[in-house]
């Protein structure tokens, strides 16, 4: 991508910086995630950016040893944009002052312009309402209480009376909050702005995308063969498309059937690949070595990292016999690798385990190619598009790499995976009748570790109860509920509960993310 235009991101550990990326990208802007301890002034240099910005974090600027960008990066002439803990970066490393604690500010508040406030250049569409306040989205304990030279106050808060600061003489600019969640309304046109005046074009486009990972493939490769690991979701097909495009027949795909998979999918995700695509495909029924050992586990990230060991043996042991196989292909996204540990040892907190993330083991011999690591949800449809993949690839909800493991909270056993099966089968079905499996991100029917009494043609049931789930999102880092009507939850409990032995009660988890996973576990 160096021939793009680029910005740069310096990550300070914030859950959220994932979405400052998310809205360059719709800017036709190529930016790069890098968290502050890899960033040096020799690697800005290198990178060449012609922003950059600094992301927030949960740590105190006022703590000692606490994360600093690169001294150097603020004279090098470039334009900076510092977000929350990224604005008290900027102040305290120009000579402002930030004070630590009583200051706290979580959720919607309002900013009101301040004397200096301007209405053009990266403020242009601010300050528009009928009361001159802008509603932001807060996250901070600390706050900044004098200003670095140069810098005068844009806007101010009830809690943060340094909202919006700026040196535009600089180009430097910093606020408070977070401009990037949508609970910011004119975030996003802030952020525009502020490329805009650091001179971007949007050269960077799905289109060029697709050139370029074609293009770095074929580097990366050569002339050796690639096994790509093909579940039948968005995510590896796209990949396994891409990789077809850029090596032919150096690409063989393994399905694997770990027994984890939705009702009849084994079999839909060959039909599809052998009546669509004429790709090299080896099937693997590996389900009752996968759920052999997965019986009696209930700790959810030990079903995680014994699913991914065991994915690793799989494709071990076919890797071996492909001839000249040197390279295993994932689907790992942006938001899997952020959520995985912290991007590149950054300083994020650890969420969960992705099974696909993290490298292989040197006994495996086998290189990995991830070209959609750098992508999003939408990201990987809109690449789908591009390489013209039916629709009907396209718009499947997303389904975890660990399967039906993950929506089975407490032990495993075969009964609940075939209980949990024909409920979800049930669910998505219902779903699709009424019109709104496109409306939705992902649905899926959870299996509880509970058992409850019931009644059932005048006999008393003692069976398990399920959680139905449905979300809406655009990348998955955040969702909300999906809205159903109380007689859509009412008729599909009643079809589960009649249809699916072993299940007497429905329930609708209406948590968002955060503080909630999508997934159960």
């Amino acid at each position: 991508m160096t021939q793009h235009q680029r910005l740069l991101i310096i990550d300070f550990g914030s859950q959220v910086t994932q979405l400052i990326a998310r809205r360059l990208r719709e800017l036709n802007v190529f930016c790069e995630i890098r968290p502050y301890q890899t960033v040096t002034e020799a690697t800005i240099r290198e990178m060449a950016p012609k922003a950059v910005i600094l992301s927030g974090g949960p740590d105190s600027v006022t703590r000692e040893g606490s994360p600093r960008a690169p001294q150097a990066l603020f004279g090098m002439g470039l334009p900076i944009f510092g977000i929350c803990y990224g604005q008290q970066v900027m102040m305290e490393q120009l000579g402002g002052k930030v004070e630590a604690g009583h200051h706290a500010e979580y959720g919607r508040a309002y900013v009101a312009p301040a004397a200096a406030h301007k209405s053009d250049g990266i403020f242009a569409g601010l300050f528009g309402t009928a009361d001159g306040r802008e509603q932001v989205w807060m996250s901070h304990g600390d706050r900044v209480t004098e200003l670095a030279p140069g810098f005068e106050v844009i806007g101010t808060s009830p809690n943060a009376p340094f909202a919006i600061t700026a040196d535009e003489a600089r180009g430097f600019y910093a606020v408070q909050f977070h401009p990037e969640v949508h609970h910011t309304p004119n975030g996003a046109q802030m952020l525009a702005n502020f490329i805009k005046m650091a001179g971007f074009t949007g050269d960077w486009t799905m289109g060029a995308y697709r050139a370029e990972a074609i293009a770095k493939i074929r580097e990366q490769v050569g002339t050796d063969h690639v096994i790509c690991g093909l579940s039948g979701g968005v995510d590896s097909s796209v990949t396994a498309i891409l990789l077809h495009e850029a090596i032919g027949d150096q690409l063989t795909c393994v399905f694997v059937d770990h027994g984890l998979l939705r009702l009849n999918e084994a079999e839909e995700v060959k039909k599809m690949f052998s009546e669509n695509y004429n790709i090299k495909l080896i099937a693997a029924d590996e389900s009752d070595l996968f759920i052999g050992a997965l019986e009696g586990v209930s700790d959810p990230e030990v079903k995680r990292k014994t699913i991914g060991k065991l994915f690793i043996d799989v494709f071990q042991k076919y890797a071996n016999e492909i001839k000249d196989a040197k390279f295993l292909a994932q689907g790992t996204l942006y938001p899997d690798v952020i959520e995985s540990v912290s991007f590149s040892g950054g300083p994020s907190v650890t969420i969960k385990s992705h099974h696909n993330v993290g490298g292989l083991p040197e006994k495996m011999g086998l290189k990995l190619v991830e070209p959609l690591r750098a992508l999003f949800k939408d990201e990987v449809r809109a690449l789908g598009r591009e390489l013209g993949l039916p629709q009907s690839f396209i718009g499947r909800h997303p389904f975890p790499g660990p399967g039906l493991a993950i929506r089975c909270p407490g032990e495993i056993t075969r009964e609940k995976l075939e209980i949990l099966r024909k409920a979800d089968a049930v669910y998505i079905d219902q779903i699709r009748k009424h019109g709104l499996y496109d409306e939705i991100w992902q649905a899926f029917v959870a299996i509880l570790p509970v058992k409850t009494v019931g009644v059932m043609g005048d006999g008393r049931t003692y069976d398990y109860a399920c959680a139905l789930r449905a979300v809406t999102s655009v990348d998955g880092m955040t969702a909300d509920y999906y809205p159903f009507t109380h007689e859509f939850l009412g008729e599909t409990a009643t079809r589960i509960i009649n249809e699916v032995k072993g299940i007497n009660r429905c329930t609708y988890d209406i948590t968002s993310k955060p503080p909630g996973t999508i997934e159960w576990e």
